[in-house]
C-alpha cells in the first residue's frame, strides 16, 4: 500500500462522494493517477464498497439495532471461521467481529422491532451447536458513528466570569 493509496482512501473514507478530480486536487497529482489508484483499490477489493451513514432515528424510530456478545466453541480445522460465517448470512446480521476478551464474537443484528430480534436469537442464534451463551444489548441512541456525529453540538453558552 502506496502513500498515495492511503490518502485517497482516508478522502473517500471522510466523503464517498468526492471524485478524481477533487481528491487530485487536495493530493496536487493527476486526475488519471487518482482514477487509476481508485481502479486498483476497487479491483484488489481494498474499497468494497460506497455507504452512505444515515440518522435513521431521524426517519425510522422503528428499526431497532442490538449488539450481541457470543460464546462459541470453535470448529476443528477451521476455528471461528465457519460459525462466524454461518452467522453473517442472515440477512438480520449486519456484522460480526472476532473479538479478544470474555466471548468470541460480537454480532450487530437489525430488526423492525424489539421481538424480532429477541426472536433471531433465540430461534436461528443460539440453537447454533457451537454457540456457548449470548448476551444481548440495545442500542438506545447513536450519538457517533463511523467518526460522523449524529446530534448537534451545542458549544458552551457561559458567561464569562471575571475575577
Amino acid at each position: 500500500m502506496n502513500e498515495l493509496q492511503l490518502k485517497v482512501l482516508d478522502l473517500l473514507k471522510e466523503d464517498a462522494r468526492r471524485d478524481a478530480e477533487l481528491i487530485a486536487t487536495m493530493l496536487a497529482v493527476s486526475t488519471e493517477e487518482v482514477k487509476q489508484t481508485i481502479a486498483e483499490l476497487e479491483q484488489d477489493h481494498v474499497i468494497v464498497k460506497y455507504a452512505t451513514v444515515v440518522n435513521w432515528s431521524k426517519i425510522d424510530d422503528q428499526k431497532v439495532t442490538a449488539l450481541i456478545e457470543v460464546q462459541i466453541t470453535p470448529e476443528r480445522g477451521r476455528g471461528f471461521e465457519g460459525i462466524a460465517e454461518r452467522i453473517y448470512l442472515y440477512p438480520e446480521v449486519k456484522s460480526v467481529y472476532l473479538m479478544s476478551g470474555a466471548y468470541d464474537l460480537c454480532v450487530e443484528v437489525e430488526g423492525k422491532n424489539l421481538k424480532e430480534v429477541a426472536s433471531f436469537v433465540s430461534n436461528k442464534l443460539s440453537p447454533i451447536d457451537a454457540v456457548l451463551s449470548t448476551k444481548t444489548f440495545f442500542i438506545l441512541k447513536k450519538y457517533k458513528q463511523d467518526g460522523i456525529i449524529f446530534e448537534e453540538h451545542e458549544g458552551d453558552h457561559r458567561l464569562m466570569v471575571s475575577p
